[in-house]
């Protein structure tokens, strides 16, 4: 199964700019998009019918942000939407869909750029889907987490580390979150098939960030430890533009 995962940071504009040509000849199986801003009565018809797979969508209630939605070839087994908190589910973050023996968290993980009160959402956000993973473990589920993380977990994912040790997306207390998930059964699966490669999944849209190669990695696949044999190839798909992110892609069997 292939599953590409991207945060498209608006999916009128990215459909818009033909964003989407270079995945479909990719031929997922699963996308799962992030910060999609709309909800699906806001696209045209012509919009919709160059989506070309059906989808699950789970929009924020506020219009105009965030927002996930989940698009797949072969129906999902299970769909649910949000994580079954309304601290968290009106923005709109996370699709749970089980394909035959995986479970398949699709998540806008919230940022904590705009101050104090974030960056303890964000954590709260990390702690209560650790808790659901944890009990979707010990029933011996096989789990995949992907989406934007809004978290470079080491300074190997992003340009300037010293220089955003105070930044959020950066913060111990962040970082400290993602190994939490490490420590309780996943596998970075990326940074497992590639411990040493540099390469970036955001680029800030000032200053010419992504032409001078100043990126972060916050776009990941968190995978079950009992997945890993069955990964066959992690790609960052840098050279694809039409959002300040770029999309990842799992090919799992």
């Amino acid at each position: 199964m292939k599953i590409v995962s991207w945060n498209v940071n608006g999916i009128r504009a990215a459909l818009g700019k033909n964003a989407f040509d270079p995945i479909w000849m990719r031929s997922p199986d699963v996308m799962c998009l992030q910060e999609v801003k709309a909800r699906p009565a806001q696209l045209t018809e012509a919009q919709l019918q160059l989506l070309k797979m059906p989808f699950a969508w789970n929009p924020a209630e506020r219009p105009g942000y965030s927002g996930v939605a989940t698009f797949y070839q072969i129906p999902p087994d299970e769909i649910a939407l949000g994580l079954g908190d309304s601290r968290f589910d009106a923005e709109g973050r996370v699709i749970r869909t089980r394909h035959k023996d995986l479970v398949l968290f699709n998540i806008y993980f919230p940022s904590g750029q705009s101050g104090r009160d974030r960056i303890d959402f964000k954590l709260e956000f990390y702690s209560f889907l650790l808790g659901i993973c944890d009990e979707l473990h010990k029933k011996g589920e096989n789990l995949i987490i992907t989406g934007d993380f809004n978290t470079a977990h080491t300074p190997l994912d992003l340009k300037n580390p010293k220089q955003n040790q105070k930044t959020s997306g950066f913060l111990p207390e962040e970082r400290a979150w993602v190994q939490k998930f490490l420590d309780h059964g996943f596998v970075d699966i990326y940074r497992f098939l590639y411990p040493d490669r540099v390469q970036y999944t955001w680029w800030t849209y000032t200053s010419g960030a992504r032409q001078r190669g100043v990126g972060w990695r916050i776009d990941y696949f968190l995978v079950s430890k009992a997945l890993v044999s069955r990964v066959h190839e992690v790609i960052i798909h840098d050279e694809i533009t039409g959002s300040d992110h770029c999309p990842v892609e799992m090919e799992i069997i």
